[in-house]
């Protein structure tokens, strides 16, 4: 699953003890281990090695510019939703023909910027979108290949906020509609632009294949239906979305992913693209806190801890649940498992919760733990995905830094923000 264990009485990633880490570069501090996110890239690959994919690497789950050339160096593609995500993938070194571009809301700036790189491929979401693109490849005397993002309305049995591809969403086009839309680009290209994939993500995490499939034969009947009209259809992005392990091993291994979903897809025809990042970057990660105050109010037991919804939004944004235990547990307590139902001899129960004034600034409520007091570490797993990338200055609070690990050493892969970064550009 990941590359943090305890041994010696306290958490290793890798080779290297975490208390030693947080004492070189501080708290609050994300932790990835390479080898777990080499690991897991080459897993997901490996799976679907017989359709060949494109493995377009989710920028927006994990976007620190070391982590996306190391991915690049396996042979990552990259799939981006805006513009800086753009120049993020660019700056990481990433051929243009391997960046594929994603999004609801593209600004004509973001289109003009990918054309002017020749990008490999524009997820396009709406009608409107279309008619865009098509306008200003032709100001730009650029071509584009596009993919038209349909909404197979499946429900992905997933949280409300990560559920994308049912009816009344804002993403994709409905699957009704999909069939008018390329009639208006007509079998050839239009303008530049070549219409000739589809495109369909429904959300994240999904842990069963059962989704896909689904989602994948409605798509494939589309695509003999457009190929019927006259059209032609090279590609099929089947989006991301691919489980982690954040209460144990609730996600299915990439290889029961590919058992499912690669026998669909193999005689098709089509060229196939698919955009993880959680799958790959989630238990790749852990975030580092030390404890500030231990405090009683009432009934409840609080470790108020130096990391806040500033750095892990999610518990607060979708109540996800993430695995915290000390680095070094008093008594020696290794947890046998990163489930919520721990109720081990020598634990108490207590909520971990961040210094940012908002009730919701929680990391995780209920928990039983050993003893912990002021002064210690504790570890949030699974932050290696949507942690950082959705961190914030809330609170004029400067973000954390990043540590890469490789075996017996931790590099620093960004450096901790200061107070100065905080209003640098407010100096006008």
């Amino acid at each position: 699953m990941d590359d943090f264990r305890y041994r010696d009485g306290q958490l290793h990633c890798e080779e290297v003890p975490l208390s030693h880490v947080a004492e070189r570069f501080g708290t609050p501090l994300y932790v990835y281990s390479r080898r777990t996110l080499v690991e897991h890239f080459d897993r997901l690959e490996q799976a679907f090695a017989a359709v060949r994919p494109a493995v377009c690497f989710s920028v927006k789950s994990c976007s620190n510019l070391h982590i996306l050339r190391l991915l690049k160096e396996r042979g990552a593609w990259f799939d981006v939703v805006s513009g800086g995500e753009l120049r993020r993938a660019l700056e990481a070194g990433a051929a243009p023909g391997r960046i594929v571009f994603a999004g609801v809301g593209k600004t004509d700036e973001e289109i003009a910027a990918a054309l002017q790189a020749g990008i490999a491929w524009f997820n396009v979401e709406s009608e409107q979108e279309l008619e865009n693109l098509i306008r200003l490849a032709a100001e730009s005397g650029r071509r584009a290949r596009a993919a038209l993002r349909v909404n197979p309305d499946v429900d992905p049995r997933t949280h409300v906020y990560t559920t994308t591809g049912t009816k009344e969403t804002k993403f994709g086009v409905d699957i009704e509609r999909v069939r008018a839309a390329f009639e208006r680009c007509g079998p050839a290209s239009a303008g530049g632009v070549s219409l000739c994939g589809v495109h369909l993500h429904i959300g994240s995490p999904v842990n069963e294949p059962g989704p896909y499939v689904r989602m994948i034969g409605k798509a494939l009947d589309l695509v003999g239906e457009l190929r019927g009209c006259g059209h032609r259809i090279e590609a099929i992005n089947i989006g991301g979305g691919f489980g982690a392990h954040y209460e144990g091993s609730e996600a299915p291994a990439a290889a029961e992913y590919a058992a499912r979903i690669v026998p669909l897809l193999a005689d098709s025809g089509l060229a196939v693209l698919m955009e993880p990042g959680r799958s790959i970057a989630a238990n790749a990660g852990v975030l580092l806190t030390r404890t500030t105050y231990v405090k009683r109010s009432g009934e409840r037991r609080f470790l108020i801890v130096d990391a806040a919804l500033t750095e892990m939004l999610r518990p607060a944004l979708y109540g996800a649940y993430h695995f915290a235990w000390p680095v070094r547990p008093a008594g020696g307590v290794v947890p046998p498992h990163r489930g919520p139902d721990l109720n081990l001899p020598g634990t108490e129960l207590v909520d971990v919760v961040g210094p940012v004034c908002e009730s919701a600034d929680f990391l995780a409520k209920d928990r039983r733990l050993p003893a912990v007091q002021r002064g210690d570490l504790i570890a949030i797993f699974s932050a290696g995905a949507y942690g950082f990338s959705m961190s914030s200055q809330y609170n004029s609070r400067p973000r954390a830094a990043e540590v890469l690990i490789e075996g017996a050493s931790a590099t620093l892969i960004r450096r901790r923000e200061t107070y100065d970064d905080l209003v640098g550009a407010e100096r006008l």
